[in-house]
């Protein structure tokens, strides 16, 4: 039998099934650091049927036993991992077999790092992803910016085509709107709120997707997934909303619940959830 988890703040919402299907992702900031934390017991409790996470920090060689099956089994886990040792990487775990799971999305230069997964299941295609931070200068903020480019103009767009509906999560490291960070005006020349950024989250919408948190929670207002490591940023609620689900339209009708779990720790971000209608 799985370990029983620790006591632990849980949202109240874990102590009771739910009929939908439930999808977490969490930028864990180093899956081995999460484990030390607790993160296994934590996804017991949590039970989601398909869990995502991001900056996994971690090589093929590195992954224990109960990171390539946890929870003796109960998920096909899957990774990508970064060239650069201790850096990026993302994963994808699920209790239901994928019809396919692929990495990247065929441009090396971004691939090279470990940012992008896709599972494709039977009513949808899921990406996990780990979009670039633009802060460090100016030649990471253009390297965002291609990313965010590339993915959606010459991967997502032509997918669409095809007819199944995307499922899109992870950390973006974008705020949309003011009300998705604490302060929006001293962070106007910030990346991660610059106009541009955001320009291109305007354009994910315009391209059919849905910020499922936002259609469920239209007018909730400091509610963020992610708060800097310093000056008690998070226990003064002084964050950010950069970790979303979003998902096409056509999925709507299938829309349960869209949170953020922010009372969940371990990490600098928090998991957000999307629950489907079966």
């Amino acid at each position: 039998m799985p370990p029983k988890p620790e006591p632990a703040n849980y949202p109240s919402l874990f102590e009771c099934p739910t009929p939908a299907q439930r999808l977490v992702s969490i930028n864990v900031n180093g899956i081995r650091a999460a484990y030390k934390k607790g993160f296994l017991p934590w996804v017991q409790q949590a039970a989601p049927d398909v869990l995502c996470l991001q900056e996994t920090k971690i090589h093929a060689h590195q992954l224990t036993e109960d990171m390539l099956n946890p929870l003796e089994g109960a998920y096909h886990t899957y990774y990508s991992h970064a060239a650069k040792a201790g850096y990026s990487g993302v994963a994808i775990w699920s209790k239901t077999k994928p019809l396919q799971v692929v990495e990247g999305f065929g441009v090396e230069r971004f691939d090279s790092e470990g940012r992008t997964l896709a599972a494709e299941f039977e009513d949808y295609w899921l990406y996990c992803t780990y979009y670039p931070n633009g802060t460090k200068d100016d030649v990471r903020l253009q390297y965002k910016l291609d990313f965010y480019n590339a993915f959606l103009d010459g991967h997502l767009k032509p997918l669409q085509t095809k007819g199944k509906p995307i499922i899109l999560t992870g950390d973006f490291n974008t705020a949309h709107h003011p009300v998705d960070l604490a302060r929006p005006k001293e962070n106007e020349e910030v990346s991660g709120f610059l106009p541009i950024e955001r320009e291109w989250m305007d354009r994910l919408e315009a391209a059919g997707f849905v910020d499922t948190f936002r259609h469920a929670h239209p007018t909730a207002t400091e509610r963020y997934s992610w708060w800097a490591m310093r000056s008690f940023a998070r226990k003064r609620n002084i964050g950010w909303r950069i970790d979303y689900f979003y998902m096409s339209q056509a999925l709507l009708p299938k829309l349960h619940a869209a949170d953020i779990w922010d009372k969940v720790e371990g990490s600098d971000h928090a998991p957000v959830v999307l629950e489907l209608n079966r």
